[in-house]
């Protein structure tokens, strides 16, 4: 069983508890867990591809870290990077590339 995420608390509790509730509870509590129907690893390459996607690379620190965390391996995040470099920009896959290497060193 995953640890139970409290980011949302620590982090915006006191100054905005609904949203870190939603992100705690219903996000990392309900949502990621269930992995019957998509594994964590899975879900950790999808949320890494869409927030590359979109250039959110504060939070793609911390899901680069949880994907290696859920089984994505170097090579594995390597592939992903370099195939989503021809859709989303060259930019982003060099910013990713960046974090990645800190990540997997």
């Amino acid at each position: 069983m995953a640890e139970k995420q409290t980011a949302g608390h620590d982090l915006l509790g006191e100054f905005a508890p609904k949203f870190a509730e939603l992100n705690d509870d219903v996000l990392f509590g309900e949502v990621w867990s269930r992995e019957d129907k998509l594994s964590a690893r899975d879900r950790s390459m999808i949320t890494i591809a869409a927030l590359m996607t979109n250039g959110d690379y504060e939070q793609l620190k911390f899901h680069l870290q949880h994907g290696k965390d859920n089984g994505i391996t170097k090579d594995e995040m390597v592939e992903v990077i370099t195939h989503l470099a021809f859709y989303v920009g060259w930019p982003k896959a060099w910013s990713t590339f960046n974090m990645a290497k800190e990540i997997w060193k």
